[in-house]
């Protein structure tokens, strides 16, 4: 049975292919790239002899049965216009339409933008949500915005570098001056991580050109704080005779308040009972 080797290519630095991606390259029967051209000259730098076909968002829905006439026949490998296929790209459509007709789906991972921006943003990297690439009309991208206001994760995205301005003015407006990395043209020759906060990114970029991933902190989680409620307890506590680490340790797990300021205001109020 015929194999969709579904390709990880470079998202700038043609050195990133893996040697896995070019041998499967160079002995599949076709290729269907997002962008020819880009495939092009990827193939001319390993000398891959390899025919290409175009495959994206303006052909596929007309391309897809010749593709998957194609994959019945011979092995084939999908690759996206740069990092992995499947990612925000017509890709994902032939890879279900494979899965469905129960050919195998071979991954042969690599570069990634998403990845690439989010280990040297500086934010928290154990869990992030990926975004894709925000909404062209100032509503929708706000309204997109809004539904994550309140998201803890790490949030990654793309954007046009025209739309940029507008988008940092939208997220700073609906999210807050929160921090974010913009990392702009990724293993290019003019490479660029800004760090900073939205007010920030918006002085340091004017005119912005290259592609770019927003990398952009997720809502801060607010510590419960004492709260007089929490101070009546706390003395009546006191004043029942409980010890400080049996009072701290009963309302921190009640509160979820952190025990070291719950043992503070213990502390205060037996400095005020003694004065």
């Amino acid at each position: 049975m015929p194999i969709l080797y579904v390709v990880a290519t470079p998202i700038g630095n043609l050195e990133d292919i893996s040697l896995r991606a070019l041998r499967v390259l160079s002995r599949v029967g076709l290729i269907a790239a997002e962008d020819t051209r880009s495939t092009r000259q990827l193939l001319n730098r390993y000398d891959i002899k390899t025919p290409l076909t175009s495959y994206h968002e303006h052909n596929k829905r007309t391309k897809l049965d010749y593709l998957i006439d194609r994959l019945i026949e011979e092995d084939m490998a999908l690759v996206s216009e740069a990092g992995m296929p499947g990612l925000s790209d017509p890709g994902y459509e032939l890879i279900i339409a494979a899965i469905e007709r129960e050919i195998s789906v071979v991954p042969i991972p690599g570069p990634s933008a998403v990845i690439t921006a989010l280990v040297v943003s500086g934010l928290p990297t154990d869990q992030f949500l990926y975004l894709g690439f925000l909404p062209r009309r100032k509503g929708e991208r706000r309204r997109l915005l809004q539904s994550v206001v309140d998201e803890p994760r790490t949030l990654v995205a793309f954007e046009a570098p025209h739309r940029l301005r507008e988008t940092l003015r939208d997220a700073l407006d609906v999210l807050g001056d929160r921090k974010l990395a913009v990392c702009r043209e990724l293993t290019k020759l003019y490479e660029e991580v800004f760090r900073g906060r939205f007010s920030h990114a918006l002085e340091h970029f004017v005119q912005p050109k290259g592609e770019i991933t927003l990398v952009i902190e997720g809502k801060a989680e607010s510590k419960p704080e004492v709260s007089e409620t929490i101070e009546t307890e706390l003395r009546k506590l006191y004043k029942q005779g409980a010890g400080a680490k049996e009072a701290v340790a009963h309302l921190s797990e009640m509160s979820g308040i952190p025990k070291k300021k719950l043992y503070q205001a213990w502390l205060r109020l037996a400095k005020g009972d003694q004065a």
